[in-house]
Formats: structure tokens, sequence, C-alpha cells
């Protein structure tokens, strides 16, 4: 689970337990908003209110990211919403990195680093580039193929639409469309909107979602080029890496001591004296990691009902017990406010996909 930057070709392995910034639902909150759709109950319902949102130090789950994802999905009944977030971007969604984008020298340099500090941006998908066969090539895969087709077919959109959106507001004019654009998806029934956004044929059920640059294109020299700026934001970002990984690391033992004790519970204090820390520090770093050992064990919690409900031999009152909860209606509480549906209704959604 620890978000550690490798070569760019390669893709990184992310967790869906992992925490990321929660950029994507902000766009997501500011587009609905546009349509006269209000998303905050579907935020509430995870635990994530205005002020929460505007911490700079959240973090969210891939779990809590997905819920709220499908819910927009279901409020809007746009088919392609996860293009019109990706759209509605801009450089400064990215922070730190968007002045190390910027700063880069060339279109290619700008991507490489965008893909190296890619757990940095709140990215939902896992990025990998590199030059290949005459061209250069940015990929975009998800955490876990197993995601909810409607939830994968948002990330991708909005993953690709985003990085052409953000590249053209960081090259200009002068940056030429791609040469080829392959989608892991299928091809939309109705309207197509992909190739008059990219600009360029696209290809649809490919292993694969990626976009693929002429080689002499990604060598195109980024406007805002400044290797003293570029220099002083990777020293910053290498930094902002290390904390991350830190922090990723105390979410993961934490996660594991749990679900291995399940159904009974490590309480705050037993954990705090397993990682030889006062229990005010511990709360402390798990603020810095945007959660709370509450928010930490219903998560752990969740994803073992959700394992539970698979197995039709386990009755609701085996998964209450060992989930941890009291009996079948604290059970029941939970998964409706996880998932607005009953245990029964959750197992069937589950059968049924």
């Amino acid at each position: 689970m620890p978000d550690v930057p490798g070569p760019t070709r390669a893709g990184t392995s992310r967790s869906t337990s992992a925490t990321i910034q929660p950029n994507i639902l902000r766009y997501l909150v500011l587009v609905l908003d546009e349509r006269g759709v209000d998303l905050r109950p579907a935020l509430e319902q995870v635990g994530l209110d205005e002020v929460v949102m505007r911490s700079a130090d959240l973090r969210v789950s891939y779990r809590q990211g997905s819920a709220v994802i499908r819910r927009a999905l279901e409020l809007s009944g746009e088919e392609h919403l996860g293009m019109s977030v990706g759209a509605a971007q801009h450089l400064t969604a990215w922070g730190l990195l968007g002045f190390a984008v910027m700063a880069s020298d060339t279109l290619a340099d700008a991507i490489e680093t965008g893909v190296r500090y890619q757990n940095l941006t709140g990215a939902m998908v896992v990025w990998s580039c590199g030059p290949e066969d005459g061209a250069f090539v940015l990929r975009a895969q998800l955490p876990d193929p197993a995601l909810d087709p409607a939830v994968g077919m948002f990330l991708v959109e909005e993953a690709l639409t985003s990085v052409i959106t953000v590249g053209r507001l960081a090259v200009g004019p002068s940056l030429a469309p791609p040469r080829l654009v392959e989608l892991a998806l299928p091809k939309p029934v109705g309207a197509n909107p992909y190739p008059g956004f990219f600009g360029c044929p696209v290809r649809f059920e490919r292993p694969v979602s990626q976009v693929i640059l002429d080689e002499r294109w990604a060598r195109t020299p980024m406007p805002g080029r400044d290797p003293v700026t570029l220099a002083s934001s990777l020293e910053l970002l290498e930094a902002l890496m290390a904390s991350r990984r830190d922090q990723q690391e105390l979410l993961e033992v934490l996660e594991v001591s749990v679900a291995q004790r399940l159904p009974d519970v490590p309480t705050f204090a037993e954990q705090a004296h397993r990682l030889a820390l006062s229990e005010r520090t511990l709360r402390r770093r798990l603020h810095e990691c945007g959660t709370t050992y509450q928010a930490l064990v219903e998560g752990v919690r969740r994803e073992r009902v959700e394992q539970l409900l698979r197995r039709p031999e386990l009755t609701a009152r085996d998964i209450a017990r060992r989930a941890g909860f009291s009996d079948e209606r604290a059970l029941r509480r939970a998964v409706r406010r996880w998932h607005g549906s009953s245990p029964q209704e959750l197992r069937r959604a589950m059968s049924a996909g």
C-alpha cells in the first residue's frame, strides 16, 4: 500500500484502500452544481461535509470516492460525466505539481514528472508513460479491474480528459492533438463525444486506455520552462512524497492490525502502545493523514462485510458476528449508511454483478 514513486514506464500498483486527495470530488461537486444537482448529501453519507472538504489535509479512500461518483452518475443521468469533470480542471488542481509541470523543459518531461508524483494529485487511476515505437505513450489503468463498470468508465474518462485539458492549458495553441487515443471502454451506442474532444481517431475495447503522441510533439518545449523553479518544486515534491509514504505505512499497519483482530477491535490505546506512541501523537498523525481511528476501523469493517456478503452460506447473523457488530440490527444500519440498501439487497446486487 505505500505509495512509492518508481520508473515512469512501470505501472505503479495501487491499493483501493489507500487514501487520496479529493480533487476529483471537489470538481465533481462544482460540475453538478452547474447542473442544479446537489451532491453534498452523498458526500455527507460517507463522512465528508463541506467543512471537511475544504481542508487542505483531507484524504479520502477509494471506497468513499467510488460511492460518491456512483451517486453522482445516478443523480445526473449524464453518461459521459467523467469527461465533463476532466474538462473542468486546471493546473491549480495539482497544487505544487502544477508548477513543476509548467516549469518542465518539454512536454514529455512534464508528463514524466506528473506520472512520478501522481499520488500527490488525487489521481484515482494508475498512470505510466514512456517512448514506444517512435511515439510517446501515456497510459491510465484502473486500480482494481473489479470496480463498478460505471465508476470505472467515469475514472478513465476523467483521467484522459483532464490530462489533455491541462496539457492544452500549459502548452497553449501549439499543442498538437494526439496521434491516437485507445480506450478500454465499449464503443458508445449513441452520440460519440470522444473524437471531437481529443481531435484524433479513437479506438474502443482496447486492452488499456492510453494517449499516443507523436514523439516530436512530445519534445515540444514548455512555454513556462524554468530550471530554477523546476528544481525547487521537485525538492519540495520529494519531501511531500516521503511524508506521504510515512502516512500510508501508518495506515497500512493499523488496517492490517484491525483486520487480523476482527471480530474484536483493538482499542486506540492498544494501537498506540503497539506503535510505541502516545495516544496524543497517534491521534495527531492520523489527523495529518486526514482520517481518524474510528473511520479507519469502519473502512476495514466495511471491506470485511462486502467480502462476507459474497459467501451465500453465511447468514446476516454470521456476518455481523465476524465483522465485529453487536447484532444484525447494527449490521443493517451500517450497510444502509454505506450503500443505501439492506445487506440482503446488497448481496443480491453483488450476485447479479
